[in-house]
């Protein structure tokens, strides 16, 4: 049913947007080409006057959806699938059918960033770390879909990148020296949920801040819309958050910002499987899980067109500790135990170190302006050695260069987009008859192009491609691990849509924006996705589309609609030219939001989410599903309890029984919960 409607909306976003209309709107400028943010009527703003698909979910959103996760703040983006979304542990992230699956957490296809820190593992099978976080430390979380947008982040980006910025000082003492900060108390039903999270803020001068917070989340089982309980879904992880800002120099020219985060978790008696809800072969774990990111960014911005200079330089250290609990797997005495025994006793490090040094510069040419964003950087990743259980150490150092020029001429805006790449992997063990070390490199890059018509209409479009250069994990001796250390994957995405923002559309005061845009992805010489029921032969190639749609309205009396959509189609194609469907294809996702808000003190909303075409880890159709969710924020303008936030919600409203996108047929998703918080700023 979703085809039809989602084809029709095409015609609205390219067809009726050509009417003439004035478009003032309040706007804030990003770095790059990221475009215009529209502050909209509504809960999300959107991005208007770039070809990048970019997502924005702000500090008001993330407290408003009471989210568990950090996964679970993004799944209402257009594209994005999650698996295993309701805890932190192994929570994976998958947008446009890439990025996590049902078998690794990561096939590295996508970016996370945590203060410009690159955090994730590569393939540990059914483990996922790239989101292992709690929302309430970050102010912000972007999520940027498809490869366009990817090069100043990474190579072999095919689903997109998710940037998530911390909380600062300045967010609670309004910038101004003094004493700030909030305390948020937050309590969930299903699994009796609670969290406690403490912002304390000093500024002594305006040029100084400093940011503690401490964050303890804590959730029992949680129970299925049927009433069964939901395996491995109990969590409780503390996290932690510093950061401290120094600005100096003549007009506050330069900065130095230092920031470290950390959130950890202690299981005990847990399946080793974090996608699935009992221990099944490889038996229970006591499993310790401890992420920590460290940030030191300096900045140089004298007021010059020419120099906006940044140095980024970042320490992620992700640590996953396993004792195998005995007794706990059916296989104990088998031939194969002795395997099973070596992979969930293997303990997984991965360290990330990284310097990125970028300058942008404003320039005219003629009659050509240049947004010119240019960069350098260095990596290296070290995985501690797990061979036995079939994860190979080593160290993976990456050298890259990128530059991303936004020009505009007239109405015209062109951005090419390169990067260059080199790469060296070398094993931590010595390898029979193969060469420890290995080295690849890749040029890639892109062309956007856009036209604004000046009435609140424009055109766009966009064509990519990239590389995705060997990982430590294809270290090896055998003939499939030598084929995939010497050989890089290779997408190309062509993308074209169309946008409008204006004002006084429907009616005086009111507001609309609205965004569309189909992609078209094509993945070849494909060495992280094999035949289905083989180990060592590759798929031939993977063609995933789709169309996307965001939009906006709001009226002057405080009534809004948000809308988000997407409809997709993946096919992946064997060697010997037969297909199937693309097993991680998005599922065809509606969200509707209607609601009302009452100047700054009260809002009241209606959320709808319809999903189709959907499936389980292991193929299986699964009905299409309706769930509806209510939220309602209250803050009250004088009295005692100025400065105060109450928020409530309910979700799953009508108590839905059914299985997520990706998941195991025996992970059901939440039932019925309700949600309360409250927020004092002081």
């Amino acid at each position: 049913m979703l085809t039809p409607l989602l084809r029709g909306t095409t015609a609205l976003v390219c067809v009726p947007l050509g009417v003439a209309l004035a478009a003032p709107v309040a706007a804030q400028e990003d770095p790059g080409f990221l475009g215009t943010l529209i502050l909209t009527a509504g809960k999300r703003d959107l991005t208007f006057g770039t070809a990048l698909p970019r997502t924005v979910v702000d500090e008001e959103e993330i407290q408003d959806r009471q989210a568990s996760t950090v996964a679970q703040l993004i799944d209402s983006v257009p594209g994005v699938s999650l698996v295993n979304g309701t805890t932190p542990q192994g929570s994976g992230i998958n947008i446009r059918g890439f990025g996590a699956n049902t078998t690794f957490g990561s096939d590295q296809k996508i970016a996370v960033q945590v203060d410009g820190a690159s955090v994730g593992s590569e393939e540990l099978y059914r483990i996922g770390t790239q989101l292992f976080t709690d929302p309430l430390l970050y102010r912000e979380v972007e999520v940027l879909r498809g490869t366009i947008g990817s090069f100043a982040y990474g190579s072999g980006i095919v689903g997109g990148v998710v940037k998530l910025e911390t909380k600062d000082a300045s967010d609670f003492t309004g910038g101004v020296p003094g004493f700030g900060g909030s305390q948020t108390f937050e309590y969930s039903s299903n699994g009796g949920g609670w969290v406690t999270s403490t912002n304390l803020a000093w500024m002594p001068t305006e040029q100084t801040e400093f940011l503690l917070n401490y964050s303890l989340r804590d959730q029992g089982d949680l129970e299925a819309g049927d009433g069964t309980t939901i395996g491995n879904s109990a969590f409780r992880t503390p996290s932690y958050l510093a950061k401290g800002k120094f600005t100096f120099g003549d007009s506050n020219a330069h900065s130095i910002t230092l920031s470290h985060s950390r959130t950890e978790a202690d299981d005990k008696d847990v399946p080793y499987d974090q996608f699935a809800t009992d221990g099944g072969s490889f038996g229970n774990v006591d499993r310790l899980t401890d992420t920590q990111q460290t940030v030191l960014e300096y900045r140089f911005a004298p007021g010059n067109d020419l120099i906006d200079l940044r140095a980024n330089l970042s320490y992620a250290d992700q640590k996953i500790e396993y004792d195998y609990v005995p007794g706990s797997s059916p296989l104990e005495g088998t031939p194969s135990f002795p395997f099973l025994v070596g992979t969930v006793n293997a303990d997984q490090r991965y360290e990330t170190t990284k310097l990125t040094i970028t300058n942008r510069s404003i320039f005219e040419t003629g009659t050509v302006s240049h947004d010119l964003l240019a960069g350098f950087e260095i990596q290296r990743r070290e995985r501690a050695d797990n061979t036995a259980a079939g994860a190979p150490g080593g160290t993976n150092d990456r050298m890259a260069l990128f530059v991303v020029d936004e020009m505009s001429i007239g109405q015209f805006t062109v951005t090419p987009a390169i990067r260059y790449e080199s790469s060296k992997i070398d094993s931590a063990t010595a390898l029979t008859g193969v060469p420890n070390s290995y080295d690849s490199d890749a040029l890639m890059g892109g062309l956007a192009l856009a036209y604004d018509f000046g009435n609140g209409l424009s055109v766009f479009g966009s064509a990519a491609y990239t590389e995705g250069l060997p990982i430590i994990d294809d270290l090896g001796t055998s003939a499939t691990a030598q084929r995939r250390i010497n050989q890089s994957e290779k997408s190309r995405t062509y993308e074209i849509g169309a946008e409008y923002t204006g004002t006084d559309v429907f009616a005086a005061g009111d507001s609309l924006t609205v965004r569309g845009n189909y992609y078209d992805t094509d993945l070849y010489d494909i060495t992280s996705y094999t035949v289905s029921g083989s180990t060592s032969v590759e798929l031939r190639d993977v063609q995933s589309k789709g169309f996307e749609l965001e939009a906006s309205y709001g009226m002057a009396n405080g009534t809004y609609v948000d809308f988000a959509g997407h409809r997709a189609d993946g096919t992946e194609f064997n060697p010997d030219g037969t297909s199937a469907v693309w097993r991680n294809t998005a599922a065809d996702r509606l969200q509707l939001t209607v609601g009302k808000k009452w100047d700054n003190w009260l809002d009241l909303s209606w959320e709808m989410v319809h999903s189709a075409n959907r499936r389980d880890a292991l193929r299986n159709d699964l009905a299409d599903v309706t769930v509806h969710n209510l939220r309602a924020t209250w803050r009250p303008q004088e009295g005692v309890l100025t400065g105060t936030e109450f928020r409530a919600g309910i979700e799953n409203l009508l108590d839905e029984d059914y299985v997520g996108h990706l998941s195991s047929a025996s992970r059901k998703a939440p039932g019925r919960t309700f949600k309360v918080s409250v927020t004092k700023s002081f």
